[in-house]
């Protein structure tokens, strides 16, 4: 998940605080059920048996990644675990699994612009849905990013020929999360590379959204 610092928010702003940490959830909620839901109908049993095909915050909610986005402003929610010998076309049936958490996102992000724009919602609720939306484009954007443990390194592993896709794998098991870490730390005082990569796409995205609650 994107850095957003919430106790120096809280201390200076508790309205954006509220609206940040509902966003959050709500955002992160969506991006868990939907990896358990699609990869119970793909005929896993394993979410819906560890209680994770819900919409129940709780059950996806990881306490040092809520702890973590408290105190340094980057954190993680707990991942869906899934069986993949359960699965009638694993290497597909993965990225369908990893896409749909970034897909669901985006689609929430999505139905929410045209209400807002069908509805005419105005006011403190439309600071509340635009956060909401912001949110959820960034953590879909960040996700697919193809580095282990985020989403778009399961999906880029089912798109490479069989051998290249193993030694990927074994690369991403090994030091996936120290290359992400390397990403996220700032460089030289001037943001980190995964902001000046994934920026522009969020904004882009987000430009395409204001225009849907805008009609």
């Amino acid at each position: 998940m994107p850095r957003i610092g919430l106790l120096s928010v809280l201390f200076n702003d508790p309205i954006s605080f509220i609206m940040i940490a509902v966003g959050l959830i709500v955002s992160v909620t969506i991006h868990e059920f939907a990896h358990a839901f699609i990869a119970n109908k793909l005929g896993d049993p394993t979410p819906k048996y560890q209680g994770r095909v819900t919409l129940d915050p709780r059950a996806h909610l990881d306490p040092m990644g809520t702890l973590a986005i408290l105190l340094i402003g980057f954190g993680w929610g707990k991942a869906v675990q899934f069986d993949p010998y359960n699965l009638k076309n694993p290497k597909r049936d993965a990225a369908l699994i990893a896409l749909a958490g970034p897909a669901s996102n985006i689609i929430l992000a999505t139905i929410l612009s045209l209400l807002i724009g069908i509805l005419n919602i105005s006011g403190i609720f439309l600071s509340v849905l635009i956060t909401i939306i912001f949110i959820n484009v960034m953590l879909a954007i960040f996700n697919l990013i193809p580095v282990a443990p985020l989403d778009g390194s399961k999906i880029a592993q089912s798109l490479l020929p069989k051998q290249i896709a193993l030694e990927y794998e074994l690369f991403m098991n090994k030091y996936g999360t120290l290359v992400l870490i390397g990403l996220i730390l700032p460089w030289n005082g001037n943001g980190s590379p995964i902001s000046h990569l994934i920026s522009p796409i969020i904004e882009f995205v987000s430009s395409i959204l204001s225009i849907l609650w805008s009609i």
